[in-house]
């Protein structure tokens, strides 16, 4: 059909014209790599604090635990606010940096705040391979905290609005994906510097953060901004038309043009009538929005999806495995992970966002409560014995499990769905919070884990389960479906929605989509 937007025969959906193009692909594995960024550091970190070489020097109290020098119980031994705050530092300067970032997301662009992120987390790489004393560790993590804050600002939207609503699922999931590739490869490079002789092998595991970072600043330099944010930004309609046919591969963009102008309109219109933007998303119109902003990173980090990412060569020593044997465990999670990720990737834009998040769920859910029960029959309450062979490969069998449906489910949709649900004028504001929130729960989570599983022992694993059940049943009732709706068009699933239209204003019945 020549001309206009084109109505998908099965549904109501509007569908624009345009295919897949080289450019756009390149666009997205260039942005995506924002994600690789901040999955390299997620598994640096937890691998570096495992190796004796970078306890000794800087932190010998945990050093002496982990000799078992002070003390025997398993549950314990790593038990170190300084030893945490190595690693939770980072999310408290990206949580710090989200009000900044989503202004300059907003107001110059999300191309800027990306390069911006990856110049700060190459300094901050520089930084923490250069360590002599904690504090340069400390400073160097918090660098590297602000880097990360403007890339997961700025990366979900960018994706979500380059992307074709069609393929925006899969496209926007290679965030994820990236995240999953950035652990696995840094549990590889933990494994092998963890061999080198002298006792240097962790500054080139901190060191190599600079690698994505360096892809990340290089290739951005090249890419457009998202059509979305140059229109909002009063770029000439000559350059937004020439950036769109080279994403869609077709002259034929007039009526996605024209729906992004008049999405850009009702933007500044309300942008004119809420001097404080901050606020303007606390508005009873945009209550669904707000809420899933706040309970979608709460629920995401509550997983107890960190404290296997970022802890997991030092909770299978805590498990009783060896220094190697926790570093082989850990790269068999991540390959698991970046696996599953696959699966989601080809899945999200064909199954939905609700059937992954549900599935995802109950699995999580299970194999939680399973390796509770394992750990407290081995360990009790004591946290004092020694793991047969078999409890080790049942507890990294169901870990694996955990972490796929972790990786098929709230890993990449944690990020996606909350990327594509908010309207334009309040699309930097929502991520802001959905970032803020995310950033808060790590920290709290990376800073107060080893302290938990010290005082709740195997209960932890219990408490996870309950949150775990919790966000099951909250996605059940609560959380449409957005698969294939125009980002433009999102806010007619809120009118549709058996609780939320309450809250959502009425929208014309000639624009409807069809809730799938």
């Amino acid at each position: 059909m020549a001309g206009g937007g084109v109505v998908d025969s099965s549904s109501t959906m509007k569908v624009y014209p345009g295919r897949m193009t080289a450019f756009i692909i390149f666009a997205t594995l260039v942005a995506a790599c924002g994600g690789l960024m901040m999955g390299y550091d997620i598994g640096v970190s937890g691998g570096v604090t495992a190796m004796s070489s970078f306890l000794e020097p800087f932190f010998p109290d945990v050093y002496r635990k982990e000799q078992g020098v002070v003390s025997s119980n398993q549950y314990c031994k790593f038990d170190s606010h300084k030893l945490t705050f190595f690693t939770s530092s980072l999310y408290l300067a990206a949580l710090v940096v989200q009000w900044p970032a989503s202004y300059s997301t907003s107001k110059h662009g999300r191309k800027f705040s990306i390069i911006v992120g990856a110049i700060i987390f190459l300094l901050g790489a520089a930084l923490n391979a250069a360590a002599i004393h904690v504090a340069m560790l400390y400073i160097g993590r918090l660098l590297l905290g602000l880097g990360v804050g403007f890339v997961i600002q700025a990366v979900p939207l960018y994706l979500s609005e380059m992307a074709p609503s069609k393929s925006r699922g899969f496209l926007n999931t290679m965030f994820q994906f990236m995240i999953t590739i950035g652990i696995l490869t840094a549990n590889l490079v933990n494994f092998g510097t963890n061999k080198i002789k002298g006792g240097w092998g962790w500054r080139l595991s901190l060191g190599l953060a600079a690698v994505p970072a360096a892809i990340v600043l290089l290739g951005s330099i090249s890419l457009p901004d998202s059509p979305n944010s140059m229109i909002k930004r009063g770029v000439s309609e000559e350059e937004v038309k020439k950036n769109l046919r080279r994403l869609r591969g077709t002259d034929d963009i007039h009526e996605e043009y024209h729906d992004l102008c008049e999405a850009c309109a009702n933007a500044s219109k309300d942008d004119n009538n809420n001097n404080n933007k901050w606020g303007a998303i606390f508005q009873r119109k945009y209550r669904p929005q707000m809420v899933m902003a706040f309970l979608i990173p709460f629920f995401q980090q509550v997983t107890g999806i960190n404290v296997i990412m970022f802890y997991a060569p030092v909770l299978f020593q805590t498990l009783g495995f060896g220094n190697d044997a926790s570093l082989i465990s850990s790269v068999i999670t991540g390959g698991v992970n970046a696996l599953a990720t696959l699966f989601a990737i080809v899945a999200v834009d064909r199954k939905g966002r609700r059937f992954l998040f549900l599935q995802g769920g109950l699995q999580m859910l299970f194999s939680q409560l399973i390796i509770g029960f394992l750990i407290l029959k081995v360990f009790g309450v004591a946290g004092v014995a020694s793991v047969s062979k078999g409890y080790a490969y049942g507890i990294v069998a169901l870990i694996c499990v955990y972490v796929a449906g972790f990786a098929w489910s709230w890993g990449p949709l944690g990020w996606l769905v909350p990327s594509e649900i908010f309207p334009l004028e309040i699309r930097s504001t929502g991520q802001g919070i959905n970032a803020t929130i995310n950033m808060l729960m790590t920290f709290v989570i990376g800073q107060v884990f080893l302290s938990l599983l010290c005082a709740t022992k195997f209960s932890l694993f219990f408490i996870f389960a309950f949150f775990v059940l919790s966000m099951t049943i909250f996605v059940y009732f609560f959380l449409p479906e957005t698969k294939g709706i125009p980002i433009e068009d999102m806010s007619k699933v809120w009118n549709q929605h058996w609780f939320w239209r309450r809250f959502a204003p009425s929208e014309d019945p000639t624009r409807s989509v069809e809730m799938v």
